[in-house]
């Protein structure tokens, strides 16, 4: 009997439950690499959880589970109690299957990913790149998704480059156009992958404040970053990862002055 995606009660402001999550790199038919080990995390409405920890310890991967870009091997993903998981596609089901992936294209709709290099359309202008998902994802009519469209772009100070191409626009334009993309759907849970990372020194400033509006704004978010100012401002809760586990987790102000586990505390030395 196939399993169907489910709804579950959550606890009171829960908006996200990993429960069990793991994750392998495949080679062939082979698991070759266990990326994430038995990953049980929860967010609640409004927190901005700050992710840190060493190249390859799995944080990329935590955001793609999440968004079932890259669907956990084992493990359930629960968002605003609806459960997920790799056995949810109906397999011998044509109808359930068609149902399915059109529940998951709305789950991805309600969770906002802005990646680390932009990944905008060359041939389309900022506002075309943010209408797009309107328009083929939502079904939004041509002229309210440009007027939203527009919108999300002058939030994020962009109105004026709104015919410009991406080429035609510096590393912080564009990542800026990727937030507003991502704004344009109107997503309950944001999820940052290391966006200032790629960009010239002098233009992370201006990501990251547009990154704190939200945060003023109640947006939910997951920042994967090494910007240790943001997270000792912004963030809620720091989550130390490394070798796919979650070290040590806690109020993030607290860990940055004082973590508890010698890995976090080496990881930390070393940045900050």
């Amino acid at each position: 009997m196939e399993q169907q995606v489910a709804a579950v009660p959550e606890p009171a402001g829960t908006i996200l439950r990993l429960e069990g999550v793991n994750k392998w790199f495949h080679r062939g038919t082979l698991r070759h690499q266990h990326v994430l080990q038995d990953i049980n995390m929860e967010v609640t409405r409004g927190e901005v959880l700050v992710v840190i920890g060493p190249s390859g310890s799995g944080k990329s991967t935590l955001l793609r589970c999440i968004n079932f870009v890259a669907p956990p091997d084992t493990g359930t993903v629960v968002f605003l109690g609806r459960r997920w998981s790799k056995d949810s596609a109906p397999r011998l089901n044509p109808v359930g299957r068609i149902q399915y992936e059109r529940e998951l294209n709305l789950l991805r709709t309600r969770i906002g990913m802005v990646f680390q290099h932009f990944n905008l359309f060359p041939h389309l202008t900022a506002l075309d790149n943010v209408t797009l998902g309107l328009t083929r994802v939502l079904r939004v009519s041509g002229r309210q998704a440009r007027e939203r469209a527009m919108a999300e772009l002058e939030r994020v100070g962009l109105g004026a480059k709104a015919k410009s191409y991406p080429s035609q626009l510096s590393g912080g334009q564009k990542q800026r156009v990727a937030i507003a993309r991502a704004l344009a759907m109107k997503p309950q849970l944001m999820l940052f992958d290391e966006v200032t990372s790629a960009l010239d020194p002098e233009l992370i400033g201006g990501i990251l404040e547009e990154m704190k509006k939200l945060a003023l704004e109640g947006m939910t978010m997951i920042v994967v970053t090494h910007e240790m100012g943001f997270a000792r401002e912004v963030g809620d809760r720091l989550m130390f990862m490394d070798g796919g586990l979650i070290v040590e987790e806690g109020p993030a102000r607290d860990m940055i002055k004082n973590p508890s586990n010698p890995r976090t505390q080496a990881f930390l030395r070393a940045i900050l």
